[in-house]
């Protein structure tokens, strides 16, 4: 398997990114027999070097299931093999990746190089097994709620954060009615309804990540675990922050169907070689997002970047 940084080089000495990681992605196709799209962002690599970069732009949006529907056009077979590598996003736009995915495969493998987080991970779960390396991740599913700052910029918060902090300064209130005007300032900064938003949210999270473990990891299960899972990765007590990472053996501890990468030696050096050729591809183009099959096939998200 070729480093990250001799496929740079490869690339460097002029062969174009784009031919290198396809190469991979047909040679992944060649070992399995299986149908393989890669699902990817930059966010681990441009987000970090460039702290304002639009969050949507490297999230899950409704916008992706255009690249799906591109990647699975003209593929073959029921299996298909699906690599990830997102920060998560709309759990509403996941489920409309994943009734398409579902309604066109079998079955379906999702494959984390590194990092599946939040709403990635929801749509990781709905897969018949997840395949992770040592070093990989997904993340609690407890869904972000976006908040407007008073200079307009835009950062986000954990719906159950923000719950949390509700029934606080009810129970504050009650014990001493004097901070009622503290409160009362706090959270009219919330648009109307926004608490019940909150709540329909992480209930919809919860019980998609239900159902699609029930229906898929554990269909021929007679013990559905998919209520117990849902309630776990939702739990932002026990996670204490949405990005902190959880790894093979924490994932396989609460029964989900996780495999090691690394016990198939090859499918570990071809699925590494195809991850570190995307992120060569995101280090040396503006691409920030591409949903790519192994015929080349699929959708790609490019954009100005200007560093100061």
């Amino acid at each position: 398997m070729p480093s990250r940084n001799e496929i740079q080089n490869e690339i460097s000495r002029g062969d174009r990114q784009d031919i290198i990681r396809r190469k991979f992605l047909k040679q992944l196709y060649n070992h399995t027999r299986r149908n393989t799209i890669i699902y990817a962002t930059a966010y681990t690599s441009k987000k970090a070097a460039l702290p304002q970069f639009p969050d949507f732009l490297l999230s899950i949006t409704p916008e992706d299931i255009q690249g799906f529907m591109s990647s699975v056009h003209q593929l073959n077979g029921e299996n298909l093999d699906l690599i990830i590598h997102s920060p998560g996003g709309s759990p509403e736009a996941t489920e409309q990746i994943v009734s398409y995915l579902r309604a066109k495969f079998k079955h379906i493998r999702a494959i984390i190089p590194q990092n599946a987080m939040s709403a990635a991970t929801m749509l990781a779960c709905a897969c018949d097994e997840i395949i992770m390396t040592k070093h990989s991740a997904i993340g609690p599913i407890d869904p972000q709620m976006a908040i407007i700052s008073n200079n307009g910029s835009r950062f986000f918060i954990p719906a159950q954060s923000i719950l949390d902090e509700f029934e606080q300064a009810k129970k504050e209130v009650i014990k001493n009615p004097e901070l009622a005007t503290l409160w009362v300032n706090r959270i009219n900064s919330y648009p109307h309804g926004f608490f019940k938003k909150c709540e329909e949210t992480l209930k919809l999270s919860q019980i998609m990540v239900e159902n699609w473990l029930n229906a898929y990891m554990f269909k021929n299960d007679k013990d559905k675990l998919g209520k117990s899972i849902a309630e776990w990765l939702s739990k932002a007590s026990e996670h204490k922050t949405h990005g902190r990472p959880i790894d093979i053996k924490t994932a396989q501890s609460k029964e989900l169907k996780v495999s090691a990468l690394e016990d198939d030696q090859k499918l570990q050096d071809l699925v590494l070689s195809i991850f570190h050729a995307t992120m060569v591809t995101f280090d040396l183009t503006n691409c920030v997002k591409l949903i790519e099959n192994q015929n080349g096939k699929g959708w790609f998200s490019l954009i100005n970047i200007q560093q100061k």
